[in-house]
This record gives C-alpha cells, sequence and structure tokens, in this order.
C-alpha cells in the first residue's frame, strides 16, 4: 500500500510543471511543491484486529481512533511475511518474500538495495529514518540463527522459557519503553527543528519496538522467556472483563506446525486461565502505550500546523498471538500473527473510510479465504473442499516454482550452520549446549548431536517436498 502511495507521488511530481529551483536540494530531481509531506510509523508486533470492532474494545487507542475519523482504515491489511525482517524487506523493496530471497531475521535485502525512500529522495523529498528498520538483518542470537537453520531436523526442543508477564510498580510511569520513547523524541525535534522549515516536502519513517514482548532476564528462572512488561499507567487502559479467553485444539489434534511452534516456545505446558488473560492484558497494556507514542507525532504536526499537508500511515510488520494457538509471538499465518493495521489519514485521503479490500504491506494482495464463521480457526475446511484447494494450489504454483523456492530455504539453513558449525571448531557441542535449549539439549547431548549428523548427510530432494 505505501509503495501504491509512492507510485503515485511520483508519477505527480513526474508530471507537474517546472516549480523553479528554490529550495531545491543540490543534485535531487525537482518535486511538484504542492506534494504532501509523509510520515510512515511502523510498531512491531501490533495486532491489526485491535484498530476495528469487536477488537477495539478491549483497549483505549486515543490516536489510532484519531486516524480511523480523519482517514482511511483498512480492514483486512496482511503482513507478506509473519517475522520481522522478512516483512520489512518485502515492505521496503515492494517484493514478495520468494523474491527478496528473506527466509528469516539474518537474511534480509542487500544494504545497497533501492527503497521506496530511495525513490522518493530522488524526487526531491527530505528523508530521514529513526527507530527500528531491520530490513537488510535482525539483531538476533547466534541461538536463534543455529534454530532457524536447523528447522528440518529431526528433534524437538524448547526454544524460548515459558511466557511471563512483569508489572512495573510505579503507578505513574509512563515511559516504559524508554528506547522507543527516545526516538520518538527524535523525530518529533527533527519535525520542529529541520522538517518545519523545508521548503520542499519530506518523509519521515519511526519505527517502534513496541507491542514486541521485552527479552527475559539473561539468567536465573525465568532465562530463555520473553516478557509482556507494563505499567498500572498502561494497564488501566485495558479493558480486562473485554479480554477474550482464546479456544484451543488438545495438542493430539493439533496441525503438526502448530504443535511445533506451541513446544518450542514452551506453551505445551498447564496455563490457568488467569495467566493467558494477563498475557493478553499486558499485551494489550503495550499496545496502548505503542498509540501514545504514534500520538507525539501526530500532535507534533498538528501543532506545527503541518497536519494538513502531510500524509500520516501507522501500520505493522505483523502481529501478535498473545496465547492464541496456545503460542505467543508470531511466525504463522493465523489472524493475530499476519493481520496488521494499516491506517492513513492527510490530503486527498477520505475521513472515516474503512475499506474492506484485503491489501498487504507490498500491494493490494488478492485472497479467497474468509474464516467468519469460525472465528478461533480451529476447522482446516482445505479437507473439505478438495476441488478449491488443488485450484488454489495451482494458482500458488503458476506464480511461484515452490519446490525451487523451498529447496532454496533448506540450502540456506543447512550452508549457514556448516559454517557457522566450523566457525566455533572444536567447541561445537560446549556452545551448542548452552543455546537456549539447553533444558532438553544437555538430557541426551548425543541423541541430538546425532541428529544433526544425520541432517548434514541427508542431500536435499526438491521433488520430495
Amino acid at each position: 500500500m505505501v509503495l501504491l502511495w509512492v507510485s503515485v507521488v511520483a508519477v505527480s511530481a513526474l508530471a507537474a510543471p517546472d516549480p523553479g529551483a528554490g529550495g531545491q536540494r543540490r543534485g535531487a530531481a525537482r518535486v511538484w511543491p504542492a506534494a504532501p509531506n509523509v510520515v510512515l510509523v511502523v510498531s512491531d508486533s501490533f495486532d491489526g484486529r485491535l484498530t476495528f470492532y469487536p477488537g477495539s474494545q478491549v483497549v483505549k487507542l486515543p490516536f489510532i481512533n484519531f486516524m480511523k475519523a480523519h482517514g482511511t482504515s483498512f480492514l483486512n491489511a496482511y503482513t507478506n511475511s509473519p517475522i520481522c525482517c522478512p516483512s520489512r524487506a518485502a515492505m521496503w523493496s515492494g517484493l514478495f518474500t520468494h523474491l527478496t530471497e528473506s527466509w528469516n531475521n539474518f537474511k534480509g535485502l542487500d544494504p545497497n538495495y533501492t527503497t521506496w525512500m530511495d525513490i522518493m529522495e530522488k524526487h526531491g523529498y527530505r528523508s530521514q529514518k529513526f527507530g527500528k528498520l531491520d530490513y537488510t538483518s535482525g539483531h538476533h542470537s547466534i541461538s536463534n540463527r543455529v534454530e532457524a537453520w536447523t528447522r528440518d531436523v529431526a528433534f524437538l526442543l524448547r526454544q524460548e522459557g515459558r511466557p511471563m508477564v512483569n508489572l512495573i510498580p510505579k503507578k505513574t510511569k509512563v515511559r516504559v519503553m524508554e528506547r522507543d520513547w527516545k526516538n520518538t523524541d527524535r523525530a518529533v525535534n527533527w519535525l520542529r527543528k529541520e522538517a518545519s522549515n523545508y521548503t520542499q516536502p519530506f518523509v519521515l519513517y519511526l519505527g517502534l519496538n513496541l507491542p514486541h514482548p521485552y527479552p527475559s532476564p539473561s539468567s536465573g528462572e525465568n532465562f530463555g522467556s520473553s516478557t509482556f512488561h507494563t505499567s498500572p499507567y498502561w494497564l488501566k487502559k485495558v479493558s480486562y472483563d473485554a479480554i477474550k479467553i482464546p479456544k484451543w485444539s488438545p495438542l493430539s489434534e493439533m496441525h503438526p506446525i502448530d504443535y511445533y511452534s506451541s513446544y518450542t516456545k514452551n506453551c505445551t505446558g498447564k496455563f490457568t486461565e488467569k495467566e493467558i488473560k494477563n498475557i493478553r492484558a499486558f499485551y494489550y497494556a503495550m499496545c496502548a502505550e505503542t498509540d501514545a507514542m504514534l500520538g507525539e507525532i501526530i500532535l507534533a504536526l498538528r501543532q506545527l500546523g503541518l497536519l494538513q499537508k502531510t500524509i500520516v500511515i501507522y501500520t505493522s510488520d505483523h502481529g501478535e498471538l498473545a496465547m492464541e494457538h496456545r503460542q505467543f509471538y508470531k511466525m504463522s499465518m493465523y489472524e493475530a500473527s499476519a493481520h496488521v493495521p494499516l491506517l492513513m489519514m492527510g490530503p486527498g485521503i477520505k475521513a472515516n473510510l474503512q475499506v474492506p479490500n484485503v491489501v498487504s504491506l507490498v500491494d493490494i494482495y488478492p485472497t479467497m479465504l474468509d474464516l467468519s464463521s469460525d472465528p478461533d480457526e480451529l476447522t482446516n475446511i482445505a479437507t473439505q473442499f478438495p476441488e478449491v484447494t488443488y485450484s488454489l494450489d495451482r494458482k500458488l504454483r503458476s506464480i511461484i516454482n515452490y519446490p525451487k523456492v523451498s529447496a532454496s530455504v533448506h540450502r540456506y539453513n543447512k550452508e549457514q550452520f556448516i559454517k557457522w558449525k566450523q566457525s566455533v571448531g572444536q567447541n561445537y557441542s560446549n556452545v551448542i549446549a548452552n543455546l537456549r535449549w539447553h533444558q532438553d539439549w544437555l538430557q541426551e547431548p548425543r541423541k541430538y548431536e546425532s541428529a544433526i549428523d544425520r541432517w548434514l548427510k541427508t542431500p536435499a530432494n526438491p521433488k520430495k517436498i
């Protein structure tokens, strides 16, 4: 959707009469003086369903509501890949994941790749970026990398500690995610001190880490877990009674992919309803803090007299399961994980408009799915409509050579693991025994080492995939 808008701006700039050289940056293309400014705010892990009913009833999001009232909201916006780096690589490049070949958080775009912001700069826009980018590479640990590369190995290991919540005791604590607030302040200061003085239009990008769960303490009982972390100030924004306890399929009836995800995320144990509700409440509170940061940008634009001249876009790289399907994080195409917010307001954009069309972070994205009779997504309708499934599968394979792409992923995982294994040399066993899956690994290390050895010796067979 962003790229679709950028293309419109680019065409307008090229088709417009020569505005003269006044205020033009040296070496940049001239741009139409009436071209609007652009502000793009991208958060992490924000469930898009919270931007419309009924999800919008569970937490107060005043600035998202402001954007809905003064602009257009897309009810069916989806990520192109429910993982940080692949999603952002698709959004910044305008290419689908099978073209970017960004499979995980360590493989993104080439740093020299021409992005939509580069194109806008060529058409005379002044640009600035603050905060989380992650479209060339993420910043995850060696443990994350090894886990990603070895998904084909015939073993099942917990990669996370049990998800947990943590409440800051100070009731008036507003700035919980200090790094995000610092980047928001930097963006606001740039608007006030620099952008407001430009004679050219500008494009500003702000990347937020919230409402992504926090990393857990590096040692102790909760080592390896992820923490939903907030303060009473934000928790008061959540309507606790409106929080839905998601239904779960029995472990024995789970799809193998779901069971793998639940197990590796350490979610196959027993959870009380209170635990589940708290995790979800804390997540919603973190969304409320995210909304406040978006608000700081909107308020600054209004105070500077720029709001009527600026297109503001808010979206996220993916959603957050928050214990739906017995999981947290993302990494699936379920609604909570794949559905993202997409709101736009500004000159030329209709106010209070809700668009039901299915779109994605790359562009408008058609789909045939409708899960209204199954809101918890527990029924596999593919088995009920084999003709439709076959037709859609043929259409998919006409767009993408699935066996070739899948084989490329498997080959990449194995090559990267071998390079890492060679880099640690004789310390291989000791290093791998101390990754996040150490709880299971240390019980039977030889069993898991043998599984890795068998995997490394097995040639890839694209026809079998």
